[in-house]
């Protein structure tokens, strides 16, 4: 089928009608180089068809880089990344047909939905880490890996656009002056030698991608590209809300040298102890009321995963606070012998419980939680105190007879997690995780 092109004489003259065989049924996104559009294969299969811009079809240098996306992109079609299914660079609006792959990119995830839980961060880093693995052992290095090239498909996140990619064996080569790239994504080197970048810098660009899911911002943040370029540079990448089992990991691949970041096999293996060291951190259990009983597993039925952690703040300093240890570790070490009850609104009521013969270096007691309804609270240990959340309201107890210390309501719809001390306060989240109330634990 001949290509048909619309007649219009606006900026893109305007958008054609077809690209080479395939009719170009609608605009799925448009960048500064091209416009992204849905088509059909003759057998109905589904592609996502790149034309370039009418104003770069005429520019000779890019259509030399278009040529490299295309063969970039072909040499590293894989398990993750979208396959490339034709191409024309040499057409009078030279275009790429790849598989179109359904999905949102993660830029337009963490928009509608917020930052990702600690599990979805080490699955999408896992995911990216694989997927560089791949790009780098045919020679190609991304030299743009950002939020809005990263697809997250259900079988995991793909890796797309390889536009400003450069095979190690390339001829073409970065002008003097020129930078190329997304300034928040971009590895140091690419600010102070852009003709020396390599796979690493795709690591560094990681590591911005996995802080901006696990925040919502970037580890280096400004409206002007021109101070976060200095950030990169200079500045130690702030992490503020990034979880505590992935932080050390993303401040390794934030290292201003390059010789400094893991490689992408050495990432999957540290992200493996990870995910083993979570999988046996104790938790809190949810409290069952009245006849409750737990549903029936199967022999073969897999145990239940422990709950996230919540992020812990970071200082641009890189310096991490330590999280306080959880309840369960104050009471079964035996720091505590107290038991909390739940009960109504009021004042705890201290009382003693009898220890048996042999056991009595540290007095029991029982006392009522503070808030209403069921369940029991969360707490943590420190400062002399037992700190607690339940119900919508934080409470402080002498961990020597449960007297009450102090108690005030948490704003927000209910807290949801066991408080966090750190850097001397008392963290409490609030409304499913999506806020943080800070309190002074000593009132």
């Amino acid at each position: 089928m001949a290509p048909q092109r619309s007649t219009g004489t606006g900026a893109e003259a305007e958008l054609p009608e077809y690209a080479g065989q395939y009719c170009l049924e609608s605009c799925l996104g448009s960048g500064g180089m091209g416009v992204v559009h849905l088509a059909r294969s003759d057998s109905g299969l589904k592609l996502a068809v790149k034309v370039v811009h009418a104003e770069f079809a005429r520019d000779r240098e890019f259509r030399g880089r278009f040529r490299q996306e295309v063969a970039a992109a072909r040499r590293v079609s894989g398990a993750f990344t979208a396959p490339v299914v034709d191409a024309d660079p040499n057409a009078e609006r030279p275009w790429m047909a790849t598989l179109f792959i359904p999905g949102p990119t993660l830029s337009d995830h963490v928009k509608r939905n917020g930052p990702m839980p600690p599990a979805q961060l080490r699955r999408l880093m896992a995911g990216l880490a694989e997927a560089l693995r791949d790009i780098h052992r045919v020679g190609v290095v991304h030299r743009d890996l950002k939020p809005s090239n990263v697809l997250l498909a259900e079988d995991g996140p793909k890796v797309i656009d390889f536009g400003i990619s450069r095979p190690k064996d390339s001829e073409l080569r970065t002008e003097t002056g020129k930078l190329i790239g997304t300034p928040p994504f971009m590895a140091p080197e690419q600010f102070r030698r852009p003709r020396e970048v390599g796979p690493a810098a795709d690591i560094f660009a990681l590591g911005s991608v996995l802080v901006h899911a696990a925040t919502g911002r970037g580890p280096f943040d400004s409206d002007s590209p021109y101070v976060v370029a200095y950030q990169v540079v200079h500045d130690e990448p702030d992490l503020t809300g990034v979880p505590e089992s992935l932080a050390p990991l993303l401040l390794r691949c934030l290292a201003k040298e390059p010789e400094d970041r893991p490689t992408p096999d050495e990432l999957m293996r540290e992200l493996r102890s990870v995910a083993a060291s979570y999988d046996t951190q104790a938790f809190i259990p949810a409290q069952r009321t009245g006849d409750d009983t737990p549903p029936p597993r199967s022999a073969a039925a897999e145990p239940a995963p422990a709950p996230e952690a919540e992020p812990v703040p970071r200082s641009r300093s890189g310096k991490h606070v330590a999280l306080a240890a959880g309840v369960l570790a104050v009471v079964l070490g035996g720091v505590l012998t107290g038991l909390l009850w739940p009960g109504d609104d009021g004042a705890p009521v201290a009382r003693s419980t009898g220890v048996p013969a042999g056991t009595a270096a540290v007095a029991s007691w029982q006392a009522k939680p503070m808030g209403k309804g069921s369940g029991m609270p969360q707490c943590a240990y420190g400062g002399g105190k037992l700190l607690c959340v339940r119900a919508g309201v934080a409470f402080a107890l002498d961990p020597a007879d449960g007297a009450l210390l102090w108690r005030r309501p948490v704003a927000g719809e209910r807290t949801s997690g066991a408080p966090v001390l750190a850097d001397g306060l008392l963290l409490v989240p609030v409304d499913g995780g999506r806020r943080v109330a800070a309190l002074d634990p000593a009132s």
